[in-house]
């Protein structure tokens, strides 16, 4: 292995090593829990170097940012991941490139994605991003209108609803966190008595992720562990 990346691959099994310890130490299985690196920031050259480890997946924040990475990566085989707040005027684009929208929080934007996916000819997965704290800069469906929610997009057969994404509070006091994905959890468990198949929860960053995996986690979103600080 090349010193270009050794670095790399040291870190992706170090934190594959801690989220199976995390698994470990909840009671589960570490093969129920994936990580999806976030590659946000991160340029093709980079990206690349992670493909050459047998990575193939990665989320992104930003529509221009998968926009401009797609094309030099075109070899790649990637499936690229819309983590980040999704606008409906980009809807375009991530029907056209994305494998998956992890945000989905509004019908406006479901339709917009269902119009241009009809257009592609492709269906996606999408998970529903529900808003479990209470800052103001984090995004999602607020937890009492998941329900109609669900029972809308079944309308929309180019979305594949697969489970909930949340971004937990930012704070020092475990409980606090813990609290936003025990309430993701919850959901998802009272949405699939009334008939909604949703085995995946997204939820837990590189911060906080051995408290997400032992709510539930079904997939941890990572990118300073794996890739770095971004500058």
């Amino acid at each position: 292995m090349s010193t270009d990346t050794a670095w790399l691959a040291a870190n992706w099994a170090q934190i594959r090593r801690r989220v199976d310890d995390a698994c470990r130490e909840a009671g589960r299985d570490p093969a129920s829990v994936k990580i999806l690196p976030v590659s946000k920031t991160f340029g093709p050259e980079l990206i690349r170097l992670a493909v050459g480890l047998g990575l193939h997946r990665f989320g992104e924040n930003k529509v221009q940012e998968i926009r401009d990475k797609a094309a030099p990566l075109a070899d790649c085989g990637i499936d690229w991941v819309m983590i980040g707040h999704l606008q409906t005027n980009k809807a375009r684009d991530v029907a056209r490139l994305a494998s998956e929208v992890q945000s989905l929080d509004r019908l406006e934007l479901a339709e917009a994605l269902d119009r241009r996916l009809q257009q592609e000819g492709r269906a996606i997965d999408v998970l529903v991003q529900v808003k479990t704290s209470h800052e103001p800069s984090k995004y999602g469906l607020p937890p009492e209108q998941l329900p109609a929610f669900l029972d809308s997009l079944r309308r929309y057969d180019t979305l594949r609803t697969r489970g909930l994404m949340t971004l937990a509070t930012h704070s020092s006091e475990p409980a606090e966190v813990r609290g936003c994905f025990n309430l993701l959890r919850e959901l998802r468990d009272e949405a699939m008595t009334q008939g909604h198949d949703l085995p995946r929860l997204s939820m837990g960053m590189s911060g906080d992720f051995p408290l997400a995996i032992a709510a539930g986690a079904t997939e941890v979103r990572i990118g300073t562990a794996v890739f770095g600080f971004r500058s």
